[in-house]
């Protein structure tokens, strides 16, 4: 094992390790001819020397009759010398007819008896010269030079790459880390300001609309104290005509009642112009006044996150148009021109108009759906009461055309809001992508929003009798829930 000051010595010395060798290499090849003079001097390797003809030498003893085999199976071709393989793809002929190589001292070939020497590039492994007489040979020195050459070419790599990783770990992640540190303390800042800012409009909101509710209350406590006084004023007037009347008819005889016509006349046109009360909307609390694109925005955000995932609303399968196909996850309404429904006709079912009920309502509370309303410019969506008619073409089965239904609907361009026939048409600057439809039960609210662009489209009040269903209606392409 080479240890650390050895190998920095020995990238040190790569390059002349490259041009001219390790340091023992004439030491190797010595000892490689002296094995191979010993090997042939043995009984095996003089019957190897016999075998090989009356021209064969004692340094380097001729192959044997019977060629060896490659790894493959392949046998060595015949009439191959080792001059030839020099020629080729083997060794010289000096080297050959000595019958080794340069190579590692006391690896012997367990089958020629030889200095494994060489290389052979086909088997990758080390042979002698008398093996593999057929594939391309190399020196095996060169072979491993070559190879401590890649080694030390990765361990340049390496200590290149080590030199950057620790590059990286002393000078990179800390100051990352500072600036982690930095970046989160200034982002939280930022967030304070941004709440802040946001706490403080709310609150200057807040207290306007305040003030809006407490001016319109004393309006109408003005109003009704007004009402009041002139209504008093004209009881007593009313209940002293009525005396002054009673009177005349049990003091007076017959002769002093006639002579009272004219008096009696005066008093009665004075009762006439007495009117009767008449309801005033002056005499109530106005709700609109504490109405504000802000706190309805903030409102219907803070709605649609809070009831995010708390709830899903799905498609009432029995409801369905024939028109419409209906996902298996009960959520996205497709339009057919040709009905397609194979379902049985039953009374929930709309069959004229592509309409679909949910299967969830909602009598109390707040509640809030989404729609995504992207790959249509021909829809509807809203409430309605479970009283809508499903049957015919008449308006009581249309959507927004009768008292049971309440809808925001799209018709190429135009968009609107839709109830009992009443058509109110909404101005977009862009076309939504969604919507959210949200619905106070208690205090009798319906806001269609759209989240992305944070904007109350359309808001309207209504005093619900009956529980609600979420409403869709779908003639161009598909509209989907989103939970």
């Amino acid at each position: 094992m080479v240890t650390g000051k050895e190998g920095e010595k020995y990238c040190e010395n790569r390059f002349k390790w490259k041009s001219s060798g390790p340091p023992n290499a004439d030491g190797e090849r010595a000892n490689a001819r002296r094995l191979q003079g010993a090997a042939a001097s043995t009984p095996a390797g003089r019957v190897r020397g016999e075998k090989g003809g009356s021209g064969g030498s004692p340094a380097g003893p001729a192959r044997p009759a019977s060629l060896p085999t490659c790894a493959a199976g392949a046998p060595a071709a015949p009439g191959l010398s080792p001059p030839a393989m020099a020629q080729g793809a083997g060794p010289s002929g000096a080297e050959a007819q000595l019958g080794s190589a340069p190579g590692p001292a006391g690896r012997l070939c367990p089958e020629h008896g030889l200095e494994l020497g060489w290389f052979c590039c086909a088997e990758r492994r080390p042979v002698c010269a008398h093996c593999c007489r057929d594939h391309r040979l190399r020196p095996l020195a060169e072979e491993a030079a070559e190879r401590r050459n890649k080694i030390v070419d990765q361990c340049e790599t390496l200590q290149l790459q080590s030199a950057v990783t620790a590059k990286y770990v002393a000078e990179v992640l800390p100051e990352k880390k500072q600036h982690v540190v930095s970046a989160a303390s200034r982002a939280r800042e930022v967030l304070i300001q941004r709440l802040n800012l946001v706490r403080n409009v709310c609150e200057s909101e807040e207290q306007r609309l305040l003030d809006m509710a407490h001016t319109e209350e004393e309006r109408a406590h003005q109003n009704i104290l007004t009402q009041q006084v002139h209504w008093t004023e004209s009881l007593r007037k009313l209940g002293a005509l009525r005396t002054y009347l009673v009177a005349m008819i049990t003091a007076r005889d017959d002769h002093g009642l006639v002579q009272a016509e004219e008096e009696i006349f005066e008093r009665l046109e004075e009762a006439e112009g007495i009117l009767k009360p008449q309801e005033s909307e002056k005499l109530n609390f106005n709700p609109q006044c504490i109405q504000s694109p802000l706190m309805s925005r903030l409102w219907a955000a803070a709605v649609l996150c809070r009831n995010s995932g708390q709830y899903e609303v799905h498609i009432d399968e029995k409801t369905v148009s024939p028109l419409l196909m209906l996902s298996e996850d009960k959520k996205t309404l497709t339009f057919s021109p040709k009905k397609v429904k194979s379902d049985p006709d039953g009374p929930e079912r709309f069959d004229h108009w592509p309409n679909a009920l949910a299967e969830e309502s909602f009598h109390k509370g707040i509640h809030s759906w989404r729609v995504s309303v992207a790959k249509s410019a021909a829809y509807k969506l809203g409430i309605s009461y479970k009283s809508v008619q499903r049957k015919g073409t008449g308006p009581e089965a249309r959507l927004g055309y009768n008292p049971f239904s309440w809808v925001f609907s799209r018709y190429d361009k135009e968009f609107r809001f839709s109830h009992d026939s009443c058509h109110q048409t909404v101005d977009l600057l862009k076309y939504p992508t969604e919507i959210g439809v949200l619905v106070d039960l208690d205090v009798g609210e319906l806001l269609f929003y759209d989240p992305e662009s944070c904007v109350v489209l359309h808001a309207h009040h209504e005093n619900f009798t009956a529980p609600i269903y979420p409403t869709l209606a779908v003639a161009d392409q598909s509209i989907s829930l989103i939970q």
